[in-house]
């Protein structure tokens, strides 16, 4: 589903990505970690998109296909209501995105990616600044995409999301690629527990 064979990303005279290659299989949950620094938002930058290719967007149809534009907005709206709803904020519908908690924007983040009916979707750390338990209805509900096909490459610090989720973990330190392997085994990797986990066990 996505492959990327030696990136590399340079900021002056800084390597924040070098030479790194990474795949992620189709239906996957993958998931990227390293120490602050180690490149990984470079690697894979997030992207939100709302539904594409709108007919309202554009100038034209709005004069001669006024009415299509009119049920195409319907259906997205439509749909996203029912978005809302399985990410838990239908209740919140109508209050403004500023006044939604930390975790209640990662869901709707989410589910703006989501309006756009993606194939892969890209997480930028979905567990910062997150209580509990929306960090529970968070992983319930990618658990619930990855179920339908989606497939997901998440880049995150709370080791205990990535370990309920992912299947393989890709370890970057110092903008290269150190390992990749299940969470057990990256766990347990001496080079993980130096690099990432300052030389302390797991």
């Amino acid at each position: 589903m996505l492959e990327a064979h030696s990136v590399s990303r340079h900021f002056g005279g800084i390597k924040a990505v070098d030479g790194v290659s990474l795949s992620v299989a189709r239906g996957e949950i993958a998931g990227l970690i390293g120490p602050n620094g180690a490149g990984k938002t470079t690697m894979l930058e997030n992207l939100l998109l709302a539904a594409p290719r709108q007919l309202g967007e554009r100038i034209l149809p709005n004069w001669f296909l006024s009415a299509r534009v009119r049920r195409e907005e319907r259906r997205n709206l439509e749909k996203a209501a029912a978005l809302l709803d399985f990410v838990d904020l239908g209740r919140l519908a109508r209050a403004p995105a500023r006044t939604l908690s930390g975790g209640q924007r990662k869901l709707l983040e989410l589910a703006r990616v989501l309006m756009a009916d993606p194939q892969i979707v890209l997480l930028d750390e979905p567990a910062a600044g997150v209580n509990p338990t929306l960090l529970e209805t968070i992983i319930a509900r990618i658990a619930d995409l990855n179920r339908k096909g989606i497939t997901f490459l998440i880049i995150e610090h709370n080791m205990d999301l990535i370990a309920r989720l992912c299947r393989k973990v890709i370890v970057m330190a110092g903008g290269r690629f150190l390992c990749e392997g299940t969470p057990q085994q990256v766990a347990g990797d001496p080079r993980v527990i130096d690099a990432y986990l300052g030389g302390a066990p797991p």
